[in-house]
């Protein structure tokens, strides 16, 4: 019989509070379920940056996107750091990605290339007009993520 395949769980974080509060969630209500599967703990780094940069300024000089860049990537992982050490305290030892990009984009794209059996993402609980004008990471993985998407929201 062969052995049936290691399910995994991706939590999508960033800076905010709400992706802490689903991480928190996620450890506090699921850790006993998700100790015997693969967690994932994902991070996007934007690069928006360089196209507000460029759309305001004009062309970003190569040595500031570079900066820029780089401290994104030490900003993903210290969070992503972070977030592994809350994983352990709860006896649970996770695995750390990042990506650069859209981070509704690249959440989907690495939760389907990992073959993800569960999402979980964060609600930043806007209104409809921020939502609107901002868009909704969670609301754009609940409708294009090849797998389940559970989203959090944090008490109010």
């Amino acid at each position: 019989m062969e052995e049936e395949r290691k399910k995994k769980v991706m939590v999508a974080i960033d800076e905010s509070e709400y992706s802490h509060y689903a991480l928190q969630w996620t450890l506090d209500t699921l850790g006993e379920t998700i100790s015997n599967s693969g967690l994932i703990i994902f991070t996007a780094q934007p690069s928006d940056f360089i196209h507000v940069y460029a759309s305001t300024f004009g062309a970003a000089p190569p040595d500031l996107i570079a900066s820029m860049q780089e401290n994104q990537k030490k900003v993903a992982a210290a969070l992503l750091s972070k977030a592994k050490e809350i994983c352990a305290q709860h006896g649970i030892d996770a695995e750390t990605l990042t990506e650069a990009g859209d981070p509704k984009e690249v959440i989907c794209a690495a939760a389907e290339k990992l073959s993800v059996q569960l999402l979980i993402v964060g609600s930043h609980s806007r209104g409809a007009i921020k939502r609107a004008f901002l868009g909704s990471v969670s609301n754009y993985c609940v409708n294009n993520a090849k797998c389940p998407v559970l989203v959090v929201r944090k008490p109010t």
